[in-house]
């Protein structure tokens, strides 16, 4: 059936693309192995390392996040090696501890409640307690898609810093890179991954890792069974602008106009924005008498908002409803949440008042679904929103 105006594409990822992007990625195939190509590739190589915010190497696949999860694991590791991965949701459990259980990595998972980021006390006792340093890696997703929950990687890197033990440190960013604070080189973190779907503004298809010389070092000596992820052949390949195979060519055409709109912006106010757009969401969420899953305001996402349903109402029904009724897609509730929360995207190329339609069609959805709420969400959130840049909460790291 056709429908009039234009679908609102509410999840957490992918995202919306813009014009701008979409445009760029018409053009044509080249030779891959041919000097245009190579002052492509140099491009979009070096314009990721701010966005990263590292001075290290970074490498792209064509592949998903989770392929670049695993490429993180099968460089850095060999068979038998003992792996802590914190516990913060669906992904950690389905993005990381499945993929290093099935490489035959010894996982020990960090218990959480879903509710809260990785807890830098915990982590540093395990640490102490591994005194033989049999822990080779440490895995945190930074920004938990399926939660809305964000680990404090600063304070987690101080605890391994405190408990003075050698670790590497592997984050996932695939939610939260390009859209919230995120530090590379500065939190000393070893792997970073992401995929090119959410922040970055990019249809699906990238996968990144940036590599610190730790990580690179560590790679020397990884025993891991690998081929198409071997970081070696890419960074020698890329030295020249190249890849080792067939690469993604359009998507890469993608990534450099996406690069390009980033630094027409500005990271810093790219964080502003997505921090104005989360308070602003938050705000409505609380109007309406509804439960952020959340519990730490130190770890509120500006990337998504996972809200709980009342008892007794279904959250993927009220999806289903808003879909029917106003085109508009939100996130599932995944693994133990499914039926009870609902997800509300609000990152990547995304403003004030794609935010306000956003949550006018959750306000009208909450009422045809006859979910108990009170109404004026959307004005507290327009009351946010309404406050001038210039006077808008500084960017928290």
């Amino acid at each position: 059936m056709t429908r009039a105006g234009r679908h609102f594409l509410q999840i957490p990822g992918p995202t919306n693309v813009p014009d701008r992007v979409l445009r760029a990625m018409d053009g044509p195939t080249i030779d891959h192995r041919g000097p245009d190509f190579a002052k492509l590739g140099k491009e979009v190589l070096e314009g990721l390392r701010p966005i990263f915010q590292t001075r290290g190497a970074v490498v792209i696949y064509p592949a998903s996040g989770t392929g670049a999860c695993e490429a993180a694991l099968v460089n850095t590791l060999s068979s038998g090696d003992r792996v802590l991965i914190m516990e913060t949701g669906w992904f950690s459990h389905i993005a990381w501890r499945e993929t290093a259980t099935k490489l035959g990595l010894q996982v020990e998972y960090a218990p959480g409640t879903w509710r809260r980021g990785a807890s830098p006390e915990d982590l540093e006792q395990r640490l102490r307690d591994d005194k033989t340093h049999t822990i080779k890696a440490v895995v945190v997703v930074h920004n938990e898609t399926s939660t809305g929950v964000v680990s404090r990687i600063a304070d987690l890197r101080k605890a391994m810093n405190s408990a003075r033990h050698p670790a590497l440190l592997i984050i996932d960013t695939v939610s939260s890179l390009g859209s919230i604070d995120y530090r590379h080189d500065e939190w000393e973190v070893d792997v970073t991954v992401t995929g090119s779907q959410k922040g970055l503004m990019l249809p699906p298809g990238l996968g990144y890792n940036a590599i610190s010389e730790k990580a690179l070092a560590a790679s020397k000596t990884a025993t891991l069974p690998k081929a198409y992820w071997d970081w070696e052949p890419m960074l020698k390949n890329n030295a020249s602008g190249y890849f080792p195979y067939t690469p993604a060519t359009n998507l890469l055409y993608a990534m450099r106009e996406a690069l390009a709109m980033m630094q027409e912006e500005g990271l810093q106010n790219i964080f502003r924005r997505h921090q104005r757009h989360g308070d602003a969401t938050r705000a409505a969420v609380r109007a309406w008498g509804l439960e952020i899953m959340c519990e730490d305001p130190r770890e509120y996402s500006n990337s998504l908002t996972a809200i709980y349903t009342p008892e007794g109402h279904d959250a993927d029904t009220l999806r289903a409803l808003i879909l029917d009724r106003f085109d508009m897609s939100l996130g599932t509730g995944l693994g133990k949440l499914a039926g009870k929360v609902f997800r509300i995207g609000h990152l990547g190329s995304f403003n004030d008042l794609m935010l306000a339609g956003t949550l006018s069609g959750v306000e009208m959805g909450l009422r045809l679904a006859g979910i108990p709420h009170t109404p004026g969400g959307v004005l507290a959130a327009l009351d946010t929103l309404s406050v001038p840049a210039s006077k808008a909460e500084p960017v928290m790291s």
